[in-house]
């Protein structure tokens, strides 16, 4: 794997050539081009906004908008990223068939194009923050040390997703579902606090909230951001080193499992 990592080094330029590649085919054409990456998640707090605060108010969620933002961009940097990437490889099935370089770039470069999108909202996120006078307070400093939780996940699901696709083509329509499920799954628009910390359920007293963080990483990072943002107060660093080290974990198996068919790829397709 150290092997594989000093490959992937010594082709940076290629996997940077294939990010610009993607942004450019993403926007091209398109009038408003790179604008969409702020207008489309202010678009979706918008909305949810409206419905959350005037139809179906949570009456204890201060500054909503910027609440939900600080979970939707992350939220959307995941879902882009793992939707984007099970195309990766089958996309580029001629370069494959023809040309030798470390099919590793593919997925990686799709979740880093995503990652660069997810950058430059990221000031928008701070503006809303000035703007509704929240509080900046030293655990934003944590920010970046989520990001990296973040894209480490991402791309070891990338790479299982990105295989799957290959050997079996409707995975991508299992992953649609899949992604609205773990969407509604995901404390994104709302609290944590609105789970029960106690349910019965075949006879035994279960803790929905911990068991969220605990079965759903995703739920962890989320939270995370809100609480180092929002709360402006520290994550829960048990939950929070847990999903790390679930993220590194699905790294090394997602790594594995793409090396081991990597070879059959041309076949495949």
């Amino acid at each position: 794997m150290l092997t594989k990592f000093i490959e992937l080094l010594q082709y940076r330029e290629l996997v940077w050539n294939f990010v610009v590649r993607d942004l450019k085919v993403r926007y091209k054409h398109s009038i408003l081009g790179f604008a969409w990456t702020l207008l489309n998640p202010l678009g979706m707090m918008a909305i949810f906004t409206v419905v959350f605060t005037v139809m179906l108010p949570y009456a204890s969620v201060e500054k909503y908008p910027f609440f939900l933002l600080c979970a939707l961009l992350p939220w959307n940097f995941f879902s882009n990223s793992v939707l984007s990437s099970m195309y990766s490889v089958v996309g580029n099935a001629f370069l494959i068939k023809k040309v030798y370089f470390p099919r590793e770039v593919l997925p990686l470069s799709a979740v880093f194009s995503n990652l660069i999108h997810f950058l430059l909202a990221l000031p928008v996120l701070f503006l809303l923050m000035i703007v509704m006078k929240v509080a900046i307070t030293p655990w934003a400093l944590l920010l970046p040390v989520m990001i990296v939780v973040q894209v480490i996940f991402t791309i070891g699901l990338a790479m299982v997703l990105s295989t799957l696709n290959v050997l079996y083509r409707d995975t991508p329509m299992i992953m649609e579902v899949v992604l609205l499920v773990w969407f509604f799954l995901t404390p994104v628009f709302y609290p944590m606090e609105v789970l029960p910390q106690s349910r019965l359920l075949w006879g035994m007293v279960l803790d929905v909230r911990r068991l969220v963080y605990i079965l759903n990483p995703m739920a962890s990072i989320i939270a995370s951001y809100r609480v180092i943002l929002y709360h402006g107060a520290p994550p829960a660093f048990d939950f929070l080193s847990r999903t790390a080290v679930t993220a590194l974990a699905l790294l090394v198996v997602g790594y594995l499992f793409f090396s081991r068919y990597s070879r059959t790829f041309p076949e495949e397709m």
